[in-house]
């Protein structure tokens, strides 16, 4: 049970709690920091009692006696109203520099650590009494060199912070310089791959030839969406547009087994109108999922004719040196579709200045209407029919895709007999 160890009397004045609070705390042997604390504490909570007139007591009290020796004994005091009990309100205590707690009778008590050699305090010699103003003092350099402590050390932290954020900062700017590596090798690696499923650039006297390519999808290198071109023994050339369905790796698969089952098929001497209803019994057996539309161009740079067979794809486009246009339509089916291949061979014949345009679906219905983009698509080729023929394709996509409601695989391929 507690017991009372010392006690003042009646205490009516703010001087007289703090010079009680001090003889007290320095008869305990409290350090001055944390006596400065208690004394500062104390005569917060004391001053509403002392303005209302009421006296108060402040006693040392040694908390479980009999359990431990006196030097090591933990203490609390209390300070406790004298005359009407008054409960101490949690107002009072919230905030003060030393915790307290409300005990009975209204009294505000600070539990106290025992009193232990190495606690940097030594009890008054007895019978000596240092004047009040050297014991403030006393208290006001331990809370200075308590300041000055916690000053140096917030100095030690920041300095540590800034060397700790110098080296935040400097790995930053490693991974960034690994993510540009790795991005620019990526798209290196993607452009590779690109030009390998690219047949090779052709080149025929008398044919002026160019294509442009994007996928939907800007991480990947291509889609379902590719071309093929090569000469054929008799000096004709030989263009396949495919449009394979689905997007990514998967569809790009699926659009080089048509492209390379067409070249072979034509080297063999097929005829254009036979090819696409050859392809699609082949590929059967290779994949029976397989889905595309195919547009095939024999053409005779000598003569300027040129022979069409469609299946399932989009019609070509001719735009003639005077500016005239119309799209050649050719009925068909494609590669997996039900009964596939061309049903008739259409043959033109270009002039020299005349352009003529294959592509895919994903140039003219970017703004999902078909019939519109159409008919974008002739003025775009009417408009850049002159320009030099590398530079056509790519300005032509963009005329289209200043608006993409619907992002596609898109292929533009132009070819053109030189004009005068």
């Amino acid at each position: 049970m507690n017991q009372p160890r010392q006690e003042s009397g009646q205490l009516t004045t703010v001087g007289g709690v703090r010079r009680a609070v001090r003889r007290l705390a320095r008869t305990h042997g409290l350090p001055a920091e944390l006596r400065a604390r208690l004394v500062v504490s104390v005569t917060a909570v004391a001053r509403d009692a002392l303005a209302e007139g009421r006296g108060v007591r402040v006693s040392l009290v040694r908390e479980g006696a009999g359990e431990a020796s006196e030097s090591g004994a933990t203490l609390a005091c209390v300070l406790a109203p004298v005359g009407t009990a008054c409960q101490t309100g949690r107002r009072e205590l919230d905030g003060l520099p030393l915790p307290a707690t409300a005990g009975a009778d209204g009294a505000a008590e600070w539990h106290l650590p025992p009193r232990a050699s190495g606690n940097g305090a030594v009890p008054p010699p007895d019978g000596g009494a240092a004047p009040e103003c050297e014991v403030v003092h006393e208290e006001l350099r331990a809370v200075l060199d308590r300041c000055d402590a916690v000053e140096a050390e917030h100095r030690l932290l920041k300095a540590e912070l800034a060397e700790t954020n110098s080296g935040v900062l400097a790995l930053y700017v490693q991974l960034e310089e690994r993510d540009e590596q790795l991005r620019r090798a990526h798209g290196q690696m993607l452009r590779e791959l690109e030009d390998a499923l690219r047949p090779a650039p052709l080149s025929v006297p008398g044919l002026e030839l160019a294509v442009h390519y994007a996928p939907a999808d800007t991480d990947a290198p291509t889609g379902g969406d590719l071309y093929d071109w090569f000469r054929l023994p008799d000096g004709t050339v030989h263009i396949t547009v495919v449009d394979a369905l689905g997007h990514g790796v998967r569809s790009t698969g699926a659009a080089l087994n048509v492209t390379q089952t067409v070249r072979t098929l034509a080297l063999e001497g097929h005829p254009p109108g036979t090819i696409v209803e050859r392809a699609s019994e082949i590929l059967a057996s290779i994949d029976a999922q397989l889905l595309a539309t195919v547009l095939l161009a024999r053409v005779d740079p000598d003569r300027g004719e040129v022979l069409l067979a469609n299946g399932s794809h989009p019609p070509a486009l001719v735009v003639r040196e005077d500016g005239t246009s119309s799209y050649l339509q050719v009925a068909g089916r494609g590669v997996g579709f039900p009964l596939p291949g061309s049903e008739d061979v259409l043959r033109i014949r270009l002039a020299p200045g005349d352009l003529l345009v294959l592509y895919t679906d994903g140039l003219t219905e970017s703004r999902k209407d078909p019939l519109e983009g159409e008919a974008r698509l002739v003025d775009s080729a009417a408009r850049h029919r002159w320009r030099p023929i590398e530079e056509i394709p790519e300005a032509i996509a963009e005329d289209m895709h200043t608006v993409v409601l619907h992002p596609d695989d898109t292929l533009a391929l132009a070819l053109r007999l030189p004009g005068r």
